[in-house]
């Protein structure tokens, strides 16, 4: 199986990522609340490990880094009740300021600071792939 890890950088990034996931996790069946398959039809559930993988009690959590500088947008994801829940706490990875729109400092100093645990994560997340295809 190919397994394919998304990663959602920045404000856009998390925003089109959430819709991304919703949609992915319609087509093969999970539900968004829970994570565990609702019905299980042969083609829905056939690839489902390409984009999630499968925890403990049979949940299905996207194979998926989301990041940002500002923890709004992160805050947001987590709680938002349809699809906070399905994603794995650990992957979330912010800062604590923002860049307030100045590349310099997001690049230098902010992003500077946080890239060491995303590129932990992103390794965290290879390493549970069997054959990785993508990102």
């Amino acid at each position: 199986m190919r397994e394919i890890i998304s990663l959602a950088i920045g404000q856009a990034g998390n925003q089109i990522n959430q819709g991304f996931w919703k949609i992915i996790a319609g087509e093969h069946g999970i539900d968004t609340t829970t994570g565990k398959i609702k019905e299980d039809k042969d083609m829905q559930s056939q690839k489902v490990d390409v984009y999630f993988s499968e925890g403990q009690g049979g949940r299905f959590v996207p194979r998926s880094v989301l990041i940002d500088l500002e923890p709004g947008v992160l805050n947001a994801v987590q709680s938002n009740n349809e699809m906070g829940k399905l994603f794995n706490p650990d992957s979330f990875i912010s800062s604590q300021n923002g860049a307030g729109n100045n590349w310099a400092k997001g690049y230098f100093s902010e992003g500077a600071e946080i890239v060491e645990d995303v590129m932990d994560q992103i390794r965290k997340s290879a390493e549970h792939c069997e054959a990785m295809s993508a990102f």
